[in-house]
């Protein structure tokens, strides 16, 4: 008998594209797009939108601490909940989250942007935990790259209709609710997918192993998984800078009146969406470590092209290069984490996402007191040789622990 049509593998893969693309493209990136004309309106200032993005990126580590200590704070209602309950819960509160933004309340904008940033992550991990699991039951564990592309689409799509709003002179509130309804549309197909168990034979406590890797012991030394910790984090730290200001930098650095400014972002979508999926046919063989070493190298010339060239053309190809490892570096890294220490592949997949979610709370303030001291012009400039520099670092570190320890599951 054929499986239902929510039980096959497209289906999976499409309902973590689409959980994504609210949790990441709505409850984390819809801000970046809607930033300029929330300053264009005048309610709020570039370093109050400063501390606004940090706050989602305060709540986003603190959401990723919470589903690492789930498993071995309450192993038994993890184990009853699993992974699609909680995504479920995430994907509702991103909604709700993002209607509450469009209140003209500025105070609770702080509150607000920090649950949008646990959301997103409780959406995150427990999605990609749910799909990779799902998909390797189902013999399909190369269509996992595929979800990543969740994040790039949506940013796309918000960076798309938020142009149309620029255009129309609509006001940031309605942005807000514009894409609280994206985010309904696209949850209606995850809701018959994302249910029960990923894998029925499998159990959610700590210390099981790995789907596909049961009876493999840890397969390196703390030494490189805290290096692979380290490494992750200084990707969140690299890219935020361009991914919190991208629409204002260009503004800056652009004649008044260009129409380029807001299709950058979009451009960073396009990118990313097309980064994960060639993610999804690499090699197993590979080494994920040098891939993600490449990944961090083609951000940072990214950021350079940018710095180098700050016109439309280079802007347009710094954000393409920024963009296109974005999604698939988080896609390796999961992987690196699930190949590094197998029996507890689901609890170092959140620790490392703790460590990224550190790097996106320094970016910010750094840049914000950048700005204070240098001056908007001066201050981008090296707030972004602050980011580039951050991602040569960690390419060398992935570098370092691929040479040392070779031999990975």
């Amino acid at each position: 008998m054929a499986p239902r049509w929510s039980e096959r593998p497209w289906a999976v893969a499409l309902a973590g594209l689409l959980a994504l693309a609210v949790a990441m493209g709505v409850g984390r990136f819809a801000f970046t797009p809607l930033l300029p004309m929330m300053l264009h309106d005048g309610v709020v200032d570039l370093a109050q939108g400063s501390w606004l993005a940090t706050a989602n990126y305060i709540g986003y580590l603190v959401g990723a601490m919470a589903c690492s200590a789930l498993p071995w704070l309450a192993p038994r209602l993890y184990r009853r909940w699993g992974p699609a309950p909680l995504a479920r819960a995430g994907l509702v509160a991103t909604v709700v989250l993002t209607v509450a933004m469009a209140a003209p309340v500025p105070a609770s904008w702080p509150t607000l942007r920090f649950a949008a940033g646990v959301a997103s992550a409780f959406v995150l991990l427990n999605v990609a935990a749910w799909c990779m699991v799902r998909l390797t039951v189902l013999g399909r564990a190369s269509m996992g790259g595929l979800i990543f592309a969740g994040p790039g689409l949506g940013i796309v799509l918000t960076g798309v209709v938020a142009s149309a709003m620029v255009l129309l002179g609509w006001r940031a509130a309605t942005g807000w609710m514009v894409f609280a309804l994206l985010a309904v549309a696209w949850c209606l197909p995850i809701w018959p997918v994302l249910r029960g168990q990923p894998d029925p034979a499998a159990s959610a406590a700590p210390g099981t192993d790995a789907p596909g890797l049961r009876g493999v012991q840890a397969a390196s030394t703390p030494l490189a998984r805290a290096l692979h910790a380290l490494g992750y984090g200084l990707a969140g730290l690299g890219y935020i800078v361009t991914a919190t200001f991208l629409p204002v930098i260009a503004r800056t650095a652009l004649a008044p009146g260009s129409p380029w400014p807001d299709l950058f972002w979009p451009m960073f979508g396009v990118g990313a969406t097309v980064g994960a999926v060639l993610s999804a046919r690499t090699p197993e063989r590979w080494d994920r470590r040098w891939l993600l070493a490449l990944c961090y190298v083609t951000q940072a010339l990214g950021i350079a092209l940018g710095l180098w060239l700050p016109t439309a053309a280079g802007f347009a190809a710094g954000s393409v290069l920024l963009g296109l490892p974005f999604l698939a570096l988080v896609f390796y890294a999961m992987q690196a984490a699930r190949r590094l220490w197998p029996a507890s592949a689901d609890s170092f997949m959140s620790l490392i996402t703790v460590a990224y979610g550190l790097g996106q709370i320094i970016g910010p303030p750094i840049t914000a007191g950048l700005l204070a001291t240098h001056g908007q012009a001066r201050g981008f400039t090296l707030g972004l040789i602050f980011a580039a520099s951050a991602l040569v670092l960690g390419a060398v570190i992935y570098a370092g622990s691929a040479l040392r320890w070779r031999h990975l599951p």
